[in-house]
């Protein structure tokens, strides 16, 4: 399967266009990528939703997140012509990695261009640094926080130091201030992680990455950065293009597509 574009567009020779797929009651993806690009002007991201509104431990909520409804809003992506498409989204984290790896694999071979997610740009991101001791954040409910406790574990995880907000609304998440954020981040860097992961892509982390890391001394990794990470390096745009907004895009062992690891598609290289 693909890991790297077939033609590798850069940031001062071609436009580069990028797919994002997105919950429909999300509104936090196209604003924070949007703000993470603005030193990129010759880089832009397009996006296109199908139907979510609740995150529950259920077989509705499950249903939402089936391959079909996000091909359909990935193919109106494919009339932009995006250089990549990315699912924006953390289903996967308590649904099992095979999802994304599947959804990869259908949406190359639909569009035609590489595919990468949230969640396994989050499994490369541990794989590359060694962080196995992860500071998990998210707003969901018990069920689906130790859904996804669990599900990290299978690949060797562990996020028992963990916080979460207990709550099922999408829309809602999106109304958790930093102020909420900062003292969860804390509390788990006083319990041994290796890094923080703030799960979801509708939560606002991403604007305090950057000062929580200086306070706290150890990586975090807000799902709506990891994702346009995967982006870049999959279109061939370096990472540490971006700056202000932490870590992941100028640590070294994330600066390149890389041999050997994991990739969007989750196979190995």
């Amino acid at each position: 399967m693909l890991q790297t574009p077939s033609r590798a567009p850069t940031a001062t020779t071609n436009k580069v266009r990028l797919g994002m797929l997105t919950p429909s009651s999300n509104t936090m993806v196209e604003p924070v990528t949007t703000a993470m690009l603005a030193q990129l002007p010759a880089v832009t991201a397009h996006f296109s939703r199908f139907r979510v509104t609740q995150i529950a431990a259920s077989t509705a909520s499950d249903q939402q997140f089936d391959e079909p409804e996000i091909l359909r809003a990935a193919e109106l992506l494919s009339h932009a012509k995006a250089d990549v498409i990315a699912w924006n989204g953390t289903s996967a984290a308590w649904l099992g990695f095979d999802r994304d790896e599947r959804l990869c694999a259908s949406l190359t071979d639909k569009i035609g261009v590489p595919a990468c997610t949230s969640v396994l740009a989050f499994r490369e991101i541990f794989e590359r640094t060694g962080a196995r001791r992860i500071g998990l954040i998210t707003p969901y409910d018990d069920a689906v926080q130790k859904m996804i406790v669990q599900n990290w574990a299978k690949i060797g995880l562990d996020c028992s130091a963990e916080r979460h907000l207990g709550l099922n609304d999408n829309f809602a998440f999106a109304a958790v201030a930093a102020d909420e954020i900062a003292p969860m981040a804390r509390g788990l860097a006083s319990e041994n992680v290796d890094a923080i992961a703030i799960v979801c892509t509708n939560i606002g982390a991403a604007p305090i990455v950057e000062q929580l890391e200086a306070e706290l001394g150890i990586p975090v990794y807000d799902s709506v950065a990891v994702t346009l990470w995967k982006c870049l390096l999959l279109t061939g745009v370096p990472p540490v293009s971006v700056r202000g907004w932490g870590r992941l895009f100028t640590d070294p062992q994330l600066s390149s597509v890389g041999a050997g690891v994991r990739g969007g598609l989750g196979a190995d290289a």
